[in-house]
């Protein structure tokens, strides 16, 4: 128990042997509950933690029978949790990523009820520009303003950080059988989240790097499909939080403002095309591209502004 509140932690695990074994032995004595959920491992992640299920009453083991990817084993832990009415669940990957001396700084806010939703923040601690990979640092970052403008919680950053906390009420009112399976969860997640105006925050931790954790984030594959995920969960939020729920005008300022860039882009060619093959600018061209982008970004930020202010009290 932490502050009267029953805890229970998601540790999703995958090829995890070297590392699963710290991130068990580590866990903070107020936890009341650990629910690994091993993702059809090839090595012996199971059997290790089975032994420590020996000695720890409070771990429990859920096995996919095939690969499901690690949102999907979160989305397991979660099921169980809720099931089992615990209070507050944080998420704790099984690399030992994620600093257990910290758990109590990222489920307080959700104990004390200020909000429903936390996540850890790396991409502020002082030297994370030198702790984070600078590849990784840079998707990550490129993800959180993409999930910014998709989710409409504008002041989250470090959209991939798995460091996690829910409450119970956010697990019932969330369908956990529709969350994305793979490494695009906690954007999903934080779509889900801002439809039924759940109270989302950050806290700042420690990155940890190089203890031996095997990555198996491939940017190059993962960000065109999270963009993907983001595109199409940014539509479905505006759909059923500003159309379905309640009307707000600024579907209409996304909406010609997407117009109007895509009507831009075939101008923008025929542009470059008649400046290559005919060494002129058509005026009428140049006129129209100008006021298709200067219209359609001008419109895009108003949106952007409307679904900002909107959300502000979900802080």
């Amino acid at each position: 128990m932490f502050k009267d509140k029953s805890i229970c932690v998601v540790v999703p695990a995958y090829n995890e042997s070297t590392q699963i074994g710290k991130v068990l032995s580590t866990m903070p004595d107020f936890v009341d509950a650990v629910v690994v959920v091993d993702d059809a491992s090839k090595d012996d992640t199971v059997s290790i933690v089975r032994r420590y299920q020996d000695k720890m009453e409070m771990v429990e083991v859920i096995q996919h029978e095939t690969n499901k990817g690690v949102g999907a084993a979160i989305s397991t832990g979660y099921i169980w949790a809720r099931d089992n009415a615990y209070d507050v669940t944080a998420v704790m990957a099984g690399d030992g990523q994620m600093d257990s001396r910290e758990l109590s700084k990222v489920i307080d806010p959700v104990v004390k009820g200020s909000a429903d939703y936390v996540k850890g923040n790396r991409l502020f601690y002082g030297d994370a520009w030198k702790m984070i990979p600078h590849y990784r640092y840079l998707g990550n970052s490129f993800l959180s303003l993409m999930t910014k403008v998709a989710s409409g919680y504008w002041h989250i950053a470090d959209s991939q950080s798995g460091y996690t906390a829910i409450s119970l009420i956010a697990l019932k009112r969330i369908n956990l059988d529709k969350i994305y399976g793979d490494y695009g969860m906690p954007n999903d997640l934080l779509i889900k989240l801002n439809q039924y105006d759940f109270r989302v925050c950050d806290v700042h931790i420690k990155p940890v790097y190089n203890i031996g954790e095997k990555s198996g984030i491939k940017l190059m594959r993962v960000i065109p499909r999270i963009s993907w995920l983001l595109f199409k969960g940014f539509w479905r939020r505006l759909i059923f939080k500003y159309v379905i729920k309640d009307f707000h005008p600024l579907v209409f300022f996304y909406l010609l403002s997407f117009l109007l860039l895509i009507a831009s882009v075939p101008l923008a060619f025929r542009l470059f095309y008649m400046w290559a093959a005919y060494g002129n600018i058509p005026a009428i061209n140049a006129m129209a591209l100008i006021f298709t982008l200067i219209s359609g970004l001008q419109t895009l930020f108003f949106g952007m502004w409307f679904d900002m202010e909107y959300n502000k009290h979900l802080k």
